[in-house]
């Protein structure tokens, strides 16, 4: 707009307030902030001239609230004002003042939101009422009695801060309840900008919060996500000519071109990305405050309790260790304070794994923290940043939190450059609940439900979230996922065969679903389809479970009885195929290295038992047998390697396992054998990775003078972890995890009964399965352990007293007795 054609205060004043409002909406060169804060101030002057232009009764003062208080005019937005008086003159005359304020609104065909009160009637009605509240904190003066607008103004935010313990839950409840029932703004495909979550209203519930001085939500993008958002619906006004909130199929197209965008998709993409930063900084500002109001209150109770009129220290400091580097503080996870993000490139993946298996947020210093240290993993990514990336991911429900304060800070597009592409893009199928980005992180969440069922869980994650990646590309998504995904997996670590695996359930993750639904399952030739496209029994095992998970993280329109019975009748049959040329299965774990001989050797030679703790690179177990397990197990877990050899006698497995959840090792993969090194009787050899929870490795010695008294019965092991278990207050997580599941391999081997355990990793979990089986009698002959993630998927070769495999029936009985025993 040039100088001579913009509006002016005499323009307003005298009349041409109309033609100048016109005038200003339909300058194209100035849009956004400036065009509102122009229309508020052109609004201001034409008010304030009708105030002017007759008698004034008393002390008045026009008072603009609300959106028009923050200054902020959309072209068709309400005019929300209050009359303010002091009451000293009659109702006659306050009603003619504002007949002479009104009128001319509603002549003009201008929506107006009015009302008339004194002093005493706004406070009590803002005491009343929450959303007039709201409205007055924003209050600002037009015209009239300046010192009038400023004692309300005084007198109301005083009362805001005084009433804060009881609005601000208030407050947060009508947010909980705009978001029932108008949905989350960033996941819509028809969105309502205001209402819905993520949307106007929640950002000025933050600066309603903000002035509360109980918390600030973060600032980083907010005030530019809120801009957003206004001139979306600006343009949207102008686009309809009406003034709604709604952003409809049918207009996406005319206010992407007024706002100089590409199309429809990347102006919904626009909306959403805003949408995200202000629903990510409700999260984090509505769990302050309630951080700070519980502890107001604790303060107040220990006040009364020990009599004193003040304290200034916190009720607690407590900081639980999670990870090395972790803690948890106040219910939040925090880092440790020698933790070092500079240093230490796993520590995003070791943070945010924690956060989610405990079901706990990740605090925003903490996720600054980490943003800012900018130091990358190398490529491929070391096992550690691998086994944390899939326990994040097998979080379920919990980990969509700790995945968007991720994403907020810019972490997971670091971590995966691919995600770019498909973050916050739109999806136009009506069946689709979520964007691209969400959908496949909540197909991860129905996946973790999902992982007893599969022998690799780690590539069941991994595959659904990286099943339509390809949607970020141009053609066919299947086809351009496959290659995407082969070249992520690589990046993320997994060996060349895991990442055929993924490439392979990328580009077949709709043909199940499709086979059954369209295809006659009785034809030979659509069987023997799926089965040359699936490969072999295990990716189909995956194949099937992803396909549930995708279906279920679509909508409820996507499964249901019909199609779950269809894809397992088609499973059926292509497993039927698949396992007519099957490979032999197992018999056990493979030859030890000559090291674990002159261990064993050394072992029988004493009595008791020996040990070994050191890095190693290579696999633990000869090489020639690595590749054999690779297929089954995956890629070497991180940790360190521990060989124990001990004389064979009960209890061995329990007594280790239980040792080394005393000093606090995780388990991440194991083999148990029996061998006879020296031919004068057996020995049971041990040979297993661990990992330090957090801080260092214990010393060899400690393990071994440990494992002597465990096995002596000097050191209660159950007992002591009992009494630190009661000790440790773990967090409780929000949503369960899958129960575990308990089988007896059909085919597993002719010397022994294989009970297959699959369940979550948690301290303690090995011995607590071995207590159970030699509660049984059973007598442990082998054992392949291995933790993929949070996932614990082992293998137990049991026998009979006799050494014979045990009767169906009774290793039935057994693998029920351990499943119980392990939910209890």
């Amino acid at each position: 707009m040039t100088a001579e054609t913009a509006p002016t205060t005499d323009e307003a004043a005298d009349g041409g307030y109309a033609a100048a409002r016109l005038r200003l909406l339909g300058d194209e060169e100035r849009p956004g902030p400036a065009r509102r804060g122009e229309l508020a101030r052109l609004t201001d002057a034409w008010l304030a001239g009708l105030l002017g232009e007759g008698p004034r009764p008393g002390r008045v003062a026009l008072v603009a609230v609300g959106g028009y208080g923050r200054g902020e005019l959309s072209p068709r937005s309400d005019l929300d004002l209050l009359l303010l008086h002091d009451g000293s003159a009659s109702a006659k005359e306050i009603a003619a003042l504002a007949d002479r304020l009104w009128y001319p609104v509603w002549d003009l065909g201008i929506a107006l939101d009015h009302s008339v009160r004194t002093l005493t009637e706004a406070h009590e009605t803002a005491a009343d009422d929450l959303k007039v509240h709201l409205g007055l904190l924003d209050a600002r003066h037009i015209a009239g009695d300046g010192a009038l607008t400023a004692e309300l103004r005084t007198a109301l935010l005083a009362q805001w801060r005084a009433q804060a313990p009881a609005r601000l839950p208030e407050l947060h409840e009508l947010g909980r309840e705009r978001a029932r029932r108008h949905g989350e703004l960033p996941f819509l495909l028809e969105p309502d900008l205001k209402e819905a979550r993520g949307g106007l209203r929640d950002a000025t519930a933050l600066r309603a919060v903000a002035a509360s001085w109980v918390a600030d939500a973060p600032r980083q993008g907010l005030d530019a996500a809120r801009e957003t958002l206004l001139d979306v619906r600006d343009a949207l006004h102008l686009a309809t000519g009406r003034a709604t909130d709604r952003l409809a199929l049918q207009d996406q197209d005319q206010v992407a071109e007024a706002l100089g965008m590409l199309d429809a998709d990347a102006l919904l993409r626009r909306v959403y990305e805003a949408a995200r930063t202000i629903s990510y900084a409700s999260d984090v500002t509505w769990r302050e405050v309630g951080r700070v109001l519980r502890a107001r209150s604790a303060r107040r109770r220990l006040r009364t309790i020990l009599g004193t009129r003040s304290t200034r220290r916190p009720v607690t400091d407590e900081r639980t260790p999670l990870a090395e580097g972790v803690v948890e503080q106040d219910g939040e996870v925090v880092l440790a304070r020698t933790a070092r993000p500079d240093r230490d490139p796993v520590l995003p993946l070791r943070a945010a794994a924690a956060a989610a298996q405990a079901g706990l947020p990740l605090a925003l210093p903490a996720v600054h923290a980490l943003a800012a240290a900018d130091n990358p993993l190398p490529v491929p990514w070391p096992a550690e940043a691998r086994e944390q990336f899939i326990t994040l991911l097998g979080a379920g429900p919990d980990a969509v939190p700790v995945w968007e304060a991720l994403e907020a800070a810019g972490l997971i597009t670091r971590l995966l450059p691919d995600w770019e592409r498909v973050r916050c893009r739109p999806q136009r199928n009506p069946v689709h609940r979520w964007t691209v980005d969400r959908h496949l992180v909540e197909t991860a969440v129905r996946a973790s439900a999902l992982t007893r069922r599969v022998q690799r869980p780690d590539l069941l994650l991994v595959a659904a979230l990286l099943h339509d990646i390809g949607k970020g590309w141009p053609g066919d998504h299947s086809v351009v996922g496959e290659t995407i995904a082969r070249d992520m997996a690589g990046r993320i670590g997994f060996p060349a065969e895991d990442a055929e695996v993924l490439g392979t359930l990328v580009r077949h993750h709709l043909l199940l679903v499709e086979t059954a639904t369209r295809r006659d399952l009785d034809d030979p030739a659509a069987v023997s389809h799926v089965a040359e496209a699936v490969g072999s029994p295990g990716a189909l095992e995956l194949l099937h479970a992803l396909t549930e998970a995708d279906a279920l993280a679509t909508g409820p329109a996507a499964w249901s009885g019909w199609r779950a019975s269809l894809v397992a009748d088609l499973v059926k049959r292509v497993a039927a195929t698949l396992e007519e040329g099957g490979a032999p299965p197992r018999t056990g774990p493979p030859s030890p290295t000559v090291a674990a001989e002159r261990l064993a050797v050394e072992a029988m030679r004493t009595g008791s038992p020996v040990l070994a703790l050191h890095a190693r690179p290579e696999p633990p177990l000869a090489e020639a047998a690595a590749g054999d397990r690779d297929e089954e197990r995956g890629p070497e877990p991180v940790g360190v390697e521990l060989v124990v050899a001990l004389p064979d006698q009960p209890g061995v497995l329990p007594a280790v396992a239980g040792v080394l959840a005393l000093h606090r090792l995780t388990v991440r993969s194991a083999e148990l054998r029996a061998i006879d090194p020296t031919g004068q009787g057996q020995v049971l050899l041990l040979d297993w990775r661990v990992a330090a929870e957090y801080g260092s490795l214990p010393q060899a010695e400690r393990l071994r003078a440990d494992l002597v008294r465990a096995l002596d019965g000097s050191l209660d092991i159950a007992g002591r972890l009992a009494e630190r278990e009661a000790a440790y207050r773990r967090p409780r997580r929000s949503h369960p995890t899958p129960p575990p599941r308990v089988t007896v391999a059909p085919l597993g081997s002719r010397l022994a009964t294989v009970i297959e355990v699959r369940a979550q990793d948690a301290p303690g979990l090995l011995h607590r399965i071995g207590r159970a089986l030699d509660a049984a009698g059973a007598y442990v002959r082998s054992a392949h352990v291995s933790t993929l993630g949070a996932n614990a998927v082992d293998a137990f070769y049991v026998t009979g007293p006799g050494g014979a495999p045990l009767p169906d029936a009774e290793a039935a009985a057994l693998a029920r007795d351990l499943e119980r025993a392990l939910a209890g």
